[in-house]
């Protein structure tokens, strides 16, 4: 009976070598699967540049139906057209354009679409995507937008279904793509579209929304921008990036924010600022889409990494030039409204509310609407009170209501130390606003 004890041990020692032996075998094989899986789709040949391209940006190239996770009552078309990078060179961008099934008499005013991150690869446009809403940055309202017989007109940006570098958090460059879309819009021939245009953005998008607004009058004077919606927009680049050393989400945008910078800007050079452990896994990260299956398997390797790319700090050197240019600082002519959630955890409250202070201290009118509970993406979803608040400030653009001059933050200010954080020197502090009992006026 006795030798029956080391006879079991002896059986359950060699499955357990067998064991550990199958998974020393599948995980590689596993590995190898889930990276061949999270790649981005290959563009069509949809967004191949044509042989001859039209100097002028903004000329609609090309344009057919669109029918791929389209909202109900909508129909769609999708177009490649011209535009410029941020230093004038001339390149090409997808985009899409949505418009209410029922034919309402034209011309119908816009909403220019600046959509949130999906990552920095050829691929990762959501023209692309299987579902391109509402995953693209979540639209809000989206269903309202029909409703009022608007049309909203979506870039892809370049570099995300066609030749790259894609311009990520590149002000001019981004505001760009989104002007130029929507004169190409202009040019389909089922559309009858205003000149009247508002545009929204979140997180990336907010980003282009504010560049948009500033650039406007000077780069598509055409356009008659009757007001910018930047949601949770990322604007002090340095503070944003830095603030997020333990966040794998941050991680991954970081990789995105590296690979842009490095590839548009000679004097960026990746391997200065990530450290050598975490090269590979940056890379890689910046070579997938934020959508499934390309975003878990990044977050997978951000994990991996524990902490931050960096290995310099990125708000010096050459690469802190970048980002304090890219900063949205340019005077905004059109009603501004900028919404942000105040649990917001990647762009954080405190780096909003101290670029609104550095904007009013600097003349620039605006609207701040904080929101109680929200989170970066929670600020735009369908139960957001932002949703009523932003249709009716939208509803006011598109009829010409003025807008009183000045800051206007509904409810109690809340005052801390002043300073605009990172944008350099001083203190960092905290100018919000609070709305009694609920908090009033997102990088996906």
């Amino acid at each position: 009976m006795l030798s029956a004890v080391p006879r079991r041990s002896g059986w359950l020692a060699r499955w357990l070598f067998r064991g550990f032996s199958l998974v020393i075998v599948l995980l590689p094989v596993t590995l190898v699967v889930a990276w061949w899986y999270s790649r981005p789709p290959r563009p069509d040949a949809f967004y191949d540049a044509p042989a001859d391209v039209p100097p002028a940006p903004g000329t609609l190239l090309r344009h057919e139906p669109f029918t791929r996770g389209l909202p109900a009552a909508t129909r769609a078309w999708r177009m490649l057209y011209t535009t410029t990078r941020a230093d004038g060179s001339p390149t090409l961008s997808g985009g899409l354009v949505l418009a209410p099934v029922t034919r309402l008499p034209g011309p119908l005013p816009v909403i220019a679409w600046a959509h949130g991150t999906t990552g920095v690869a050829v691929g990762c446009a959501p023209s692309l995507l299987p579902d391109p809403y509402p995953f693209t940055g979540i639209v809000p309202a989206l269903e309202q937008v029909f409703a009022h017989g608007w049309v909203l007109v979506a870039t892809d940006y370049p570099g995300l279904a066609t030749a790259g570098p894609h311009e990520y958090l590149i002000g001019q460059g981004e505001a760009r793509a989104v002007l130029d879309a929507v004169r190409a819009a202009w040019q389909l021939p089922a559309l009858s579209l205003d000149r009247r245009t508002v545009a929204w953005g979140h997180s990336q998008g907010g980003h282009a929304a504010l560049w948009t607004g500033s650039m406007a009058a000077a780069y598509a004077p055409e356009v008659d921008l009757a007001g910018v919606a930047a949601m949770a927009p990322a604007t002090h680049l340095t503070a944003l990036v830095e603030a997020g050393v333990d966040s794998p989400i941050r991680t991954m945008m970081s990789s995105y924010a590296m690979r842009a910078y490095s590839a548009v800007y000679a004097d960026v050079r990746f391997n200065e600022y990530v450290r050598p452990a975490a090269r590979l896994l940056a890379h890689g990260m910046a070579g997938r889409c934020l959508a499934a299956p390309g975003g878990y398997f990044s977050l997978y390797e951000a994990r991996l990494l524990r902490r931050n790319i960096f290995g310099r700090s990125p708000g010096s050197g050459p690469l802190g030039a970048r980002f304090d240019e890219n900063t949205p600082r340019l005077p905004i002519a059109a009603p501004l409204l900028i919404a942000q959630g105040d649990t917001d955890d990647l762009v954080l409250p405190d780096v909003q509310d101290a670029y609104v202070a550095e904007r009013c201290a600097a003349g620039q009118s605006l609207e701040y609407r904080a929101y109680a509970g929200r989170d970066h993406l929670g600020l735009v979803a369908a139960d957001s009170p932002l949703v009523t608040d932003l249709v009716r400030w939208t509803q006011d653009r598109m009829a010409g209501v003025p807008v009183a001059p000045g800051c206007h933050t509904p409810g109690r200010v809340r005052r801390g130390r002043t300073g605009a954080a990172g944008a350099g020197g001083g203190e960092r502090g905290r100018t919000g606003v609070d709305g009694g009992s609920e908090r009033v006026g997102t990088m996906n």
